[in-house]
């Protein structure tokens, strides 16, 4: 009996280390390696209605391209600086496991990366959710007030019930600027500077764009503080449920309907497209109308299929562009997705030079 029951547990285990085994296999098999390559541009893109900000532009473009992958693929990142002041990428919320060398620190984990110099960076995709990618280097003015930031979206290779259900992703980076410094680089940022204009996706409304839902559908928000201050992000109309703090799924989500989105934070919500109209998502920040102006900011509008534009609204006769918060890409797969509506032009000072 005792040799036949020893027998049996002999096999239980050998059956759990093919299944550990096949397991791993199957991880690896779905794992990607994957290759992008970024530049660093000095480029001005106009923020909100009479504010231009001269920036520094991942691909030229402001927020920088989305990237998509998956959890667990290895991912090498080739970085060309283009610009005239020294830079490196911080992989926000890349735990780095086995590649602190790539962390993006200047003087911790590298030397900068100088106007003119290049950089690549390995690393793996260690934890699924909203992650994002940002300059390192002289961060009260290139993050905060320079447009350095891009969204990483990391899938989980398990995604739960919830996750499953979502039907379009938008992608919003909140984020500060100060107009007296919109167009000297190396200047801004510091402790006594003002920020006086606020946008998402780095356009004040009426200048950023709508949301086009239909009834039915699952909205997955991925909202970003890509700046320096807390914007308290307030949708009308609709319960959010908030599921995610900073890519991390929460055990109980729970539902909300202001979401305090501090710098460096990420915050996910999944909404229910039950109530047909129009209803703003907004900055509850009073201060963060620009300069009280009678909207601005960061705001976008829920707009149902089926509800005809009145005359008199804001963005009746609008140029649509579908992904402006990235929902388009966020269905194409994985890779780098990037936005011709966020390119910028080359400065002034910079095209007067080249045409001497």
């Amino acid at each position: 009996m005792e040799l036949r029951s020893l027998g049996l547990q002999r096999a239980h285990l050998v059956s759990c280390a093919a299944a550990i085994a096949l397991g791993s296999w199957a991880i690896a098999a779905h794992a990607e390696k994957r290759e992008f390559n970024l530049t660093i541009d000095e480029v001005t893109i106009n923020v909100a209605p009479g504010f231009n900000a001269n920036v520094f532009a991942f691909n030229g473009q402001v927020p920088g391209p989305l990237i998509h992958v998956r959890e667990g693929d290895e991912v090498t990142v080739h970085v060309t600086n283009n610009t005239t002041l020294p830079h490196t990428i911080h992989w926000h919320g890349v735990n780095q496991t086995g590649t602190w060398k790539s962390d993006g620190v200047p003087l911790v984990t590298q030397q900068q990366i100088e106007p003119g110099s290049e950089f690549t960076y390995h690393w793996t995709a260690d934890r699924p959710g909203s992650l994002w990618y940002h300059c390192h280097v002289n961060v009260w003015e290139h993050v905060a007030i320079r447009g350095m930031w891009g969204p990483l979206i990391v899938d989980p290779k398990n995604p739960s019930a919830l996750e499953k259900s979502v039907t379009r992703d938008v992608i919003m980076m909140m984020n500060t600027w100060e107009s007296p410094f919109g167009g000297s680089y190396g200047k801004g940022g510091s402790p006594g500077d003002v920020a006086d204009y606020f946008s998402v996706n780095a356009k004040s409304f009426p200048l950023s764009q709508p949301v086009r839902v239909k009834k039915g559908d699952v909205v997955r928000f991925r909202m970003y503080g890509a700046g320096d201050e807390v914007h308290e992000m307030h949708l009308h109309g609709h319960d959010q449920l908030f599921s995610h703090k900073d890519g991390y799924a929460l055990p109980n989500p729970y539902y909300v309907d202001t979401v305090p989105v501090g710098p460096g934070e990420r915050y996910d919500t999944i909404v229910q497209m039950n109530n047909p109209g129009r209803f703003i998502f907004h900055d509850h920040v009073d201060r963060h109308l620009n300069m009280g102006g009678m909207l601005g900011g960061p705001i976008t509008v829920m707009e149902y299929e089926g509800v005809a534009p009145d005359n008199w609204y804001a963005w009746n006769g609008k140029a649509y562009d579908p992904d402006f918060f990235y929902s388009e890409s966020m269905k194409k797969g994985y890779g780098m997705f990037t936005n011709v509506t966020f390119i910028g032009t080359a400065p002034k000072s910079e095209r007067r030079a080249r045409q001497q």
